[in-house]
């Protein structure tokens, strides 16, 4: 009778940890589906109201609008090429100075980790300016290296922040065998630490391409050219002063986000890994 009541109870708990993950499901997808299933829509349509639910006419008019006449694989392109040297950039040499921070005694090393971690305070809008007058006194304004350079000021930080916990995390001892096997610091870097790191290194990563590749103050303000505009300043062009269009905005957002849903896919048991493993600890 007791196994009976705890395996009623068991079921019961299930029951209900299921219909919350449901609904939270539901909550979570709805604006994808909305968005779907609105830049199927004619423009009329889009704008009637009341709001249709289902497409009358489905067309993709929206996607081949953005994607052809409004030159929206360059703008790909360039967000692609930016974000991801970004994130490559920063995690390679964050995961080099959290390792320097972590493994050298360094005159001053709490302080220039209290500095790092202060820039981090700052919000972008209060750097946009400087970076604008620097960049176009060295020839680097409208420019991808220009904005590379520019997020890797934000993305390089926290890279090293996040990988100095991770690198604390191994064994000094494991350094010392490797320097006494005949091992150099760069390659007991490269063949024991980055292993033993890669899911950090997977998460600082793909933080590092989301931040970059969803970013719209820095491209608007270090960018003027219609050669550097990127998928967020395409986006945001779709809304003008006294008109949406809200079937290309909604074909533009979804095109714009399927790169960050297919990178977390891919590296998603890498990410849980890294989210997991102490990142913190410091």
């Amino acid at each position: 009778m007791e196994t009976a009541v705890i395996y009623s109870r068991s079921r019961l708990v299930a029951g209900f940890v299921y219909s919350l993950l449901t609904v939270i499901g539901i909550f979570v997808l709805f604006p994808f589906l909305w968005m779907l299933l609105t830049s199927l829509k004619q423009e009329t349509e889009a704008l009637r109201v009341p709001a249709t639910w289902l497409p009358q006419a489905p067309t993709v008019e929206a996607y081949v609008t953005m994607w052809l006449r409004k030159n929206y694989a360059r703008y790909f392109l360039n967000s692609t090429i930016v974000a991801l040297s970004t994130a490559v950039i920063s995690t390679f040499l964050g995961a080099m100075a959290a390792y320097g921070f972590s493994r050298f005694r360094l005159r001053g090393r709490a302080w220039l980790m209290g500095f790092i971690l202060t820039t981090q305070m700052l919000p972008g809008v209060l750097l946009v300016g400087p970076y604008f007058q620097i960049l176009s006194s060295v020839g680097l304004y409208d420019t991808r290296t220009g904005l590379i350079v520019a997020f890797l000021t934000i993305c390089l930080p926290f890279a090293t922040w996040m990988l100095k916990g991770f690198i604390d995390g191994i064994p000094v001892e494991l350094d010392e065998a490797a320097i006494v096997d005949g091992a150099g610091r760069f390659e007991v870097f490269a063949r024991i630490v980055v292993p033993l790191i890669r899911p950090g290194m997977v998460a600082t990563t793909l933080f590092a391409f989301l931040l970059a590749w969803g970013d719209l103050l820095w491209v608007q303000t270090l960018t003027n050219s219609e050669a550097m505009v990127t998928v967020t300043l395409a986006i945001a062009r779709t809304v003008q002063e006294f008109y949406v269009k809200w079937p290309e905005l909604m074909a533009g957002a979804l095109m714009g986000g399927l790169p960050g849903i297919v990178l977390y896919l891919v590296m998603q048991r890498w990410l849980v890994q890294g989210l997991t493993a102490g990142a913190i600890k410091q």
